[in-house]
């Protein structure tokens, strides 16, 4: 059995926590964030309460891996993307309020499908992953302060 795998990281954003919540669930602001190869789809309407589901695709010649989402975990300032394909686990968003601003942790844990897709994530994607998702952190960082800033 494969053991769980996670990475943990977390960003100050000088801005409110229910507007970095907003960059989370809002789609068209997601894209903003997203890194430009990782596509996200809504299976139906979009939306992020428990039970909304999407698909995520990384835009990869010829294999396009997929992770079908469904959050499973919704509270103001949290959501949490439960997901199946090459991976399965969760993807967690954490807003936590500050005196100034908020603190957004990011948890993503996942079991790969496979001793291959283990082996392939652990060669050659486990270092662009951790540095993908800090980088993702500081363009979220940047939407919701400058949303902030325009508000």
């Amino acid at each position: 059995m494969a053991t769980t795998q996670f990475f943990e990281q977390s960003v100050q954003i000088n801005a409110s926590a229910s507007t970095v919540e907003r960059c989370i669930t809002d789609l068209s602001l997601m894209h903003r964030w997203l890194n430009p190869a990782l596509h996200c789809y809504p299976v139906g309407d979009w939306n992020t309460n428990i039970g909304g589901k999407s698909r995520f695709v990384i835009a990869i010649p010829l294999v396009k891996p997929t992770l079908n989402s469904t959050v499973v975990e919704r509270e103001p300032g949290l959501v949490v993307w439960e997901f199946e394909g090459f991976f399965q686990g969760r993807d967690r968003w954490e807003c936590q309020p500050q005196q100034q601003g908020t603190c957004l942790i990011n948890r993503f844990e996942f079991v790969p499908s496979n001793p291959l897709v283990s082996w392939g994530f652990k060669t050659f994607a486990e270092k662009w992953t951790k540095q993908d998702m800090q980088a993702q952190l500081q363009r979220l960082k940047r939407v919701a302060e400058e949303i902030q800033t325009l508000g």
